[in-house]
């Protein structure tokens, strides 16, 4: 199997665009609620180590079967960035996540978000199975995966509930 890069895609309103580190900066200002944490865990970064971050996450996984493809949110209408959304691929099975931050909550941003790229991924030719891993309290995180195709299972790791989308047939998505 060939991998590429993050390839831009796009949704209705918005611009999905390959990570850099150069977005660090507009980043920072987006993350920078500490209710964007409530259930990952963790605190806003400051610039330095969101610029660390990205470096990592530009520079891809150490692990040659596993590929990072991560993307900023930009809303065309007003050129601003909203948050970001990724996949960590190996083989043909793709987990991804996403976050808006809490200014931009709301709007439909995260579903539209979210169901452009699993749409991305599932029509590159490369990846058959998307899935994330949702708090059982977090109920919009929850809706952003319905509205993604993705269906809970019964599978658990790390108190995080696993859903799932499999494509069986090229054009044909089950969840």
């Amino acid at each position: 199997m060939t991998y590429h890069g993050p390839e831009a895609f796009f949704t209705e309103r918005l611009d999905a665009l390959p990570l850099r580190v150069a977005y660090a900066d507009e980043m920072t200002v987006v993350l920078d609620d500490p209710a964007l944490h409530t259930y990952t865990g963790g605190a806003p970064e400051d610039l330095d180590t969101l610029r660390a971050r990205y470096t990592r996450w530009e520079a891809g996984s150490p692990d040659p079967a596993e590929h990072w493809w991560n993307w900023v949110l930009r809303v065309r209408a007003d050129g601003r960035l909203v948050g970001w959304v990724q996949a960590t691929v190996a083989g043909p099975r793709a987990e991804i996540a996403w976050v808006v931050g809490t200014e931009w909550q709301g709007l439909g941003y995260a579903k539209e978000a979210a169901a452009g790229l699993v749409a991305h991924l599932l029509t590159g030719g490369t990846v058959r199975t998307v899935v994330a891993h949702i708090h059982p309290d977090h109920t919009a995180s929850a809706a952003v995966a319905a509205a993604a195709g993705l269906v809970p299972t019964e599978e658990w790791e790390d108190g995080e509930r696993l859903w799932h989308r499999e494509e069986i047939t090229s054009g044909t998505a089950r969840p």
